[in-house]
Order: structure tokens, then C-alpha cells, then sequence
């Protein structure tokens, strides 16, 4: 008997160990060379993200996310700017081992965004909707439309206040008129639902649609100095302690190098990399990322 009990107590031991290993794993994955789909991280200059490794045909663009423990990602691509033809959202997997081929979970629909608990996954639409994907054990369930309203709703996000940001024009203007979209807040109670644009600090006259804010919702980094076709640069306003907006601040040079294409802003969710789609063309269209965390440090110490 003490023989077996010897025996039992050895493979709980290195079964425990073998567990411990897993779990220690799955938290240090970004920390790991699988990390970020095994690409070797940039510095404070911006370079181009997972290069070959995403496009099949057409471009990728748009928001992008990856699930909290780094396992996942998720990102748009389509055949065209501006247009929604072979357009969707695809998802990477990583299995443990080796982060799996890109596979298609939703068409026609862009701009994912993961709930805080990541049990779901809103997406866009073409004509200002807000689609869902739920999360089961056997993976994501088939696109449903969740929300649809007189206005535009545009790059969805969800944060921990369980209240929702986004680009649109609900307080004036019709959805195809983009110029009166604005960076707005969304609440939800019960059947009432109630949309406030964040004020002029950090809107325009012209389109204010394409953003990125913090999961406690302390910064918003935004793609400012809107042209007429859309070039713009990246630029981030912190939330005060009276819930107002700090004036945009440009995120630098090294992001904002010259005229162009600059949308789909995301940070990873440890917080150190600035992810974002840049391009002059379709031609030269890609996502980018660049150190982030030493960044906004040091832009946050410039606050007024």
C-alpha cells in the first residue's frame, strides 16, 4: 500500500507540474517568440505587422484584435477600400504549438471588437449596423444583427464601464453623411438607449469616425486632421477627472510620417504595442505596429 501511495502521489506531482507548465505557459505567451503571431516586436519606429503572412488577395485592414491571453487574434480584409465586396473578418489561432491558417468567421462584416469577458465579438456593417458573434466551447456562433438605429454606428467598442464608444452621427444627419459623424458614448438601459458625441475638444466639423479608446476608458487615441479623402494622423486626448477630454496631442513623427491613410488604431492588451492600418494607396496598404507603452508615458507627462 505504501508502495502505490508512493506511485499516486509521483503522477499527481507530475501531473500538477505538467498543468502548472500549461497555465504558466498560457500567461507568458506574451512574453514568448509565439507571441504576436511569432513576429519579432518593433521599437519606436513603426514597422509593418506579420508581412506576407495575413493576405491571401486583397488587402487587410481595418481594427484588429487579440484575445487577452494572446491565443487569438482576429482581423478585417477586403478587396477594396471603401467598398464592402470581399470583405470580412477572419480569425488565428494559436493551438499550444504553432499559431494555426487564418480561417473565415464572418463575411461582409469588419472592425471586430471583443466584449471585456471576450464571450463576444461585435462587428460592423455597411450599413451602419452592429453585428454579434457569441463564444461557445465549440467556438463562434453564426453573425447576428444586434443593434440597428437611424444613425450610423461605426467601429463599435465595448468597455469594462459595460457602456459602448463609437463613430456617429446620432445626434444629427443622415448615415451616408459623414462628415456629421462624431466620436460618441453609448449606454444601454433596458430598452432605452442613449448616444452623446465627447464634446468638441477632440471632434470636427468634417468625420470623426475612427478610434481606439482604453478599456478603463482614461485615453482615446483618434485619427485626427481628417482630409477631404480621408489622410489622416493619430493623435490621443486623456479623460480628466471632470469626464472632459484633453486637447489631442500627435502621437510623433515617427507614426505620423507624412500624408496618409492612418485608421483601425488598437493596443495590445498588455498595453505595450500600437497596432494600426496605414497606407497611400491600396498598393501599399498594410498594418503596422510600434512600441506604445514608453509612449504614452511620456505623453502623458506633457498633459495639461
Amino acid at each position: 500500500m505504501k508502495k502505490i501511495g508512493v506511485t499516486i502521489g509521483v503522477i499527481i506531482v507530475i501531473s500538477t507540474t505538467f498543468l502548472s507548465c500549461e497555465v504558466i505557459g498560457q500567461q507568458k505567451l506574451w512574453d514568448g517568440p509565439a507571441a504576436y503571431l511569432g513576429q519579432k516586436p518593433p521599437g519606436d519606429t513603426p514597422e509593418i505587422f506579420a508581412q506576407g503572412m495575413l493576405v491571401d488577395s486583397g488587402i487587410v485592414l481595418g481594427k484588429m484584435n487579440f484575445s487577452t491571453d494572446g491565443r487569438s487574434f482576429y482581423y478585417s480584409y477586403a478587396k477594396h477600400w471603401f467598398s464592402s465586396e470581399g470583405a470580412g473578418t477572419r480569425e488565428l489561432s494559436f493551438d499550444g504549438q504553432s499559431w494555426q491558417k487564418p480561417h473565415i468567421i464572418a463575411e461582409n462584416l469588419t472592425n471586430p471588437a471583443l466584449s471585456p469577458d471576450e464571450k463576444t465579438l461585435y462587428l460592423g456593417a455597411p450599413k451602419g449596423q452592429v453585428w454579434v458573434l457569441h463564444k461557445s466551447p465549440q467556438g463562434w456562433s453564426k453573425p447576428e444583427l444586434w443593434m440597428e438605429k437611424p444613425y450610423g454606428l461605426y467601429n463599435f467598442q465595448a468597455v469594462h464601464s459595460n457602456t459602448y464608444y463609437v463613430g456617429s452621427n446620432g445626434t444629427a444627419g443622415s448615415k451616408s453623411d459623414w462628415s456629421t459623424y462624431d466620436f460618441c458614448k453609448l449606454t444601454i438601459s433596458g430598452k432605452d438607449t442613449v448616444i452623446n458625441s465627447l464634446g468638441s475638444t477632440i471632434n470636427t466639423s468634417g468625420f470623426d469616425g475612427d478610434f481606439f479608446i482604453a478599456w478603463d476608458e482614461s485615453y482615446i487615441i483618434i485619427s485626427a486632421k481628417e482630409t477631404k479623402t480621408f489622410e489622416c494622423e493619430l493623435w490621443i486626448s486623456f479623460r480628466k477627472k471632470d469626464n472632459t477630454w484633453s486637447e489631442p496631442q500627435s502621437l510623433g513623427p515617427a507614426i505620423n510620417d507624412g500624408l496618409a491613410h492612418r485608421f483601425g488604431q488598437y493596443v495590445s492588451p498588455d498595453g505595450k504595442y500600437l497596432f494600426y492600418t496605414r497606407g497611400t494607396s491600396e498598393n501599399d496598404c498594410h498594418f503596422y505596429w510600434v512600441r506604445f507603452d514608453t509612449l504614452l508615458k511620456k505623453l502623458k507627462a506633457t498633459m495639461k
